[in-house]
């Protein structure tokens, strides 16, 4: 066996260090066999990771099985199994909406209903909101449509949509690392982004879905979710402008189950080849994208001409870089008026950040030029990877990774300034949207002893 292979996978893995991608994890498998797998510390083999978007490929597999038993048809129409939620007023185009509209997210919403009023029972939610144009006309990225599949399993079987994949698809496949699926207000399984599992559990669903489902998933099923349904050349996004499937998205050379901050199965069947990553690129506008560029550029050319042997890599989630060895000295307390941050007050004590907002008090403890577990300002119960680097001898950045059941992060730049004899500290911050990170997004001047 040459072991060539094992060059472009070290190569890929620099590059997206290069890039700064914050990786958690990924498994890179030809032929059905791992070739190479990484864990970037603090991150391990065997444990639950949020799926973010990939639950909507989860959930419409469990909708593949029910329509395999002939429970539901593909243009079914929705209202069908609904009778009891629907609105006083008619909805023609709520009416003509299918099951397979839902699927291939051509529906007739232009926002997540659930978003839209206050209803604890999400999927609820899309039968209360008006509709705002025709379904099967064009693409709509829609996690509501998913909440409204998810309790269609519920309502078919009675099980929650982890119970019924608990059932028919992790059990029979083997897995067996510890899973959960985040819930709406009324306890109802988040189905479009809500499940968390592990990475090679994440590899197993894609690899039996790219071996025709092993008896478990419809092989049927794996062939139409995997081919475009829905054209998609409005999309920002390079890797998101090939089209859709059934719940899982069309690429350059395949398809993929895609998650928000590059939870990805790339899945190349012209080269029986599969990469899974885990990761958090919320913070870059164009991470996942690195990814995929990554993939493609230094891995993709030569999985079908060269091999390796199996190896496991051992690395770590990148950390900011530290460009000043000796700052300047910014001691005491600084106080702010009404701003977007809500800030009150804040102090730079060491590596660590004392800071006051609506939420409370607080510390951001970090890292120079490399990360340090720890706990989020104001919430003790979300674990943190966070680091710090003074790129100018009064600018230091913090990054902050929160890396709990929703990673997301913040990113911000603390600039202090002197000028005629007065102290002031100035601190942009942008987040990635989750609650945990309110507060965090915007600019705000303080001034030293108030």
């Amino acid at each position: 066996m040459n072991n060539n292979l094992a060059t472009r996978v070290e190569a890929f893995m620099q590059r997206l260090e290069r890039e700064d991608v914050c990786m958690h994890g990924f498994i890179l498998s030809v032929g059905g066999n791992i070739k190479a797998t990484a864990y970037y510390d603090p991150f391990k083999e065997g444990e639950m990771h949020r799926m973010y978007s990939v639950s909507k490929t989860m959930v419409g597999i469990a909708i593949g099985m029910l329509m395999d038993e002939g429970k539901i048809g593909m243009e079914d129409r929705v209202v069908t199994y609904f009778r009891d939620w629907l609105p006083e007023k008619e909805d023609p185009q709520l009416n003509r909406l299918t099951i397979h509209e839902l699927l291939r997210f051509s529906t007739n919403h232009s926002r997540d209903t659930y978003r839209e009023i206050d209803d604890p029972i999400w999927a609820r939610s899309y039968f209360r909101v008006p509709s705002t144009h025709e379904p099967g006309t064009v693409f709509r990225y829609d996690t509501s449509a998913t909440q409204v599949l998810s309790e269609l399993v519920r309502r078919l079987t009675d099980k929650e949509v982890l119970d019924f994949l608990e059932e028919r698809l992790f059990k029979p496949l083997g897995m067996r690392d510890p899973k959960l699926w985040l819930r709406d207000p009324s306890g109802s399984c988040w189905g479009g982004s809500g499940l968390c599992m592990s990475l090679r559990d994440l590899h197993t669903v894609a690899r039996a879905c790219m071996e025709g489902g092993r008896g478990v998933i419809p092989s049927w099923y794996i062939d139409e979710m995997t081919k475009l349904h829905t054209p998609t050349p409005l999309n920002l996004k390079e890797e998101e402008r090939y089209g859709y499937g059934l719940q899982c998205w069309q690429i350059r050379h395949g398809w993929a189950m895609y998650g928000l901050g590059a939870q990805l199965a790339i899945c190349i069947p012209q080269k029986d080849a599969l990469l899974c990553t885990i990761a958090d690129t919320r913070l870059d506008m164009v991470g996942v994208q690195r990814v995929y560029n990554a993939f493609y550029d230094e891995l993709y050319p030569y999985l079908d001409t060269e091999d390796m042997d199996p190896t496991v890599y051992e690395s770590k989630v990148s950390a900011l870089k530290n460009s000043v060895e000796h700052p300047n000295e910014h001691a005491g307390t600084y106080y702010f008026e009404e701003n977007e941050l809500t800030l009150r007050s804040l102090e730079l004590r060491g590596n660590a950040l004392f800071l006051e907002n609506k939420r409370g008090k607080g510390v951001m403890r970090f890292g120079i030029g490399e990360n340090i577990v720890d706990t989020f300002p104001g919430l003790p119960e979300e674990p943190t990877l966070c680091s710090g680097g003074w790129i100018a001898p009064d600018i230091l950045r913090i990054r902050c990774y929160l890396i709990g059941t929703s990673p997301c992060g913040v990113d911000m730049l603390v600039s202090f300034a002197d000028t005629d004899d007065v102290h002031t500290v100035t601190v942009q911050s942008r987040r990635s949207d989750e609650p945990q990170t309110e507060y965090f997004e915007g600019i705000a001047t303080g001034y030293l002893g108030g």
